[in-house]
């Protein structure tokens, strides 16, 4: 009989839901001390962070190519790329884990840290796939309704933004904000929270949604600096996601770490 791993068995005891899991009071500053710890860990670990810098870059251009042929569609999973990190970073939580611990990590360790709680994982990435393909599926029918047809924007976003398509930007916008905020809300801790803690996914869910809901203010913060840095890296071909794709990703689990109680 294979082993039972621990956190299975203490995920079965009673009486802990997502309102009994205590959450700190955050400051302002605190993201940017998230940041400032991420980049210790990305510094003490860099080839692994390397590797996953490296796939980061391959899905954007994998993104590139797909805008040539589907515009509408890579603009809902480009946004959405941005909102799945905590999901793709699962490997970078756990080296931070193990930096935290006083322990080496490793890149092998690391890719298979998903197996420890593939059930909960399995069942919230799940979610965030059926709200990424409805995000989708809404974008389509933006691109419908602005447009006669789907138009010819020769693989340049820049002509997709041309002020003569207002009504779609906002339209467009005001979509993708309903979605990016129910996904970035009930995943924002999540994903790092399952990895560490014997709790079920709709709990760690519901737990990073009240974190949103309760400290506003810090999160939406905490959000528009992941966007901000995201955007900044993907304007060079990409090519800033080899650091800043592992560097939040270390600065998300500082985040996690920082906003439940031990």
């Amino acid at each position: 009989m294979a082993p039972t791993d621990p956190l299975d068995d203490k995920a079965a005891e009673p009486g802990t839901s997502a309102f009994d899991i205590a959450l700190n009071t955050l400051s302002w500053r605190d993201p940017l001390r998230w940041l400032a710890a991420g980049w210790r860990d990305l510094r003490r670990a860099p080839g692994i962070a390397l590797f996953y810098g490296l796939c980061f870059v391959a899905m954007g251009w994998a993104l590139l190519v797909v805008f040539r042929h589907a515009p509408a569609y890579t603009l809902a999973l480009s946004a959405g790329f941005l909102l799945m990190g905590p999901f793709l970073c699962l490997g970078l939580y756990q080296v931070s884990q193990r930096l935290e611990r006083g322990e080496q990590p490793d890149l092998g360790d690391s890719l298979l840290a998903f197996e420890a709680r593939i059930g909960q994982l399995a069942l919230f990435g799940a979610v965030l796939l059926v709200l990424e393909m409805i995000w989708g599926r809404a974008a389509l029918v933006v691109f419908a309704v602005s447009f006669d047809g789907m138009p010819d924007f020769a693989g340049s976003v820049w002509k997709l933004l041309d002020p003569e398509n207002l009504g779609f930007i906002v339209a467009y916008l005001g979509v993708g904000a309903v979605f990016a905020g129910l996904i970035y809300g009930i995943s924002v801790i999540a994903i790092p929270m399952l990895l560490d803690r014997p709790t079920d996914a709709v709990t760690a869910g519901l737990t990073s949604l009240r974190l949103l809901l309760t400290q506003t203010g810090v999160m939406l913060f905490w959000g528009a600096l992941i966007t901000v840095l995201v955007v900044l890296a993907m304007l060079p071909g990409f090519a800033g996601l080899l650091v800043v794709g592992p560097w939040l990703g270390h600065a998300s689990w500082h985040a996690y770490r920082s906003a439940v109680k031990a």
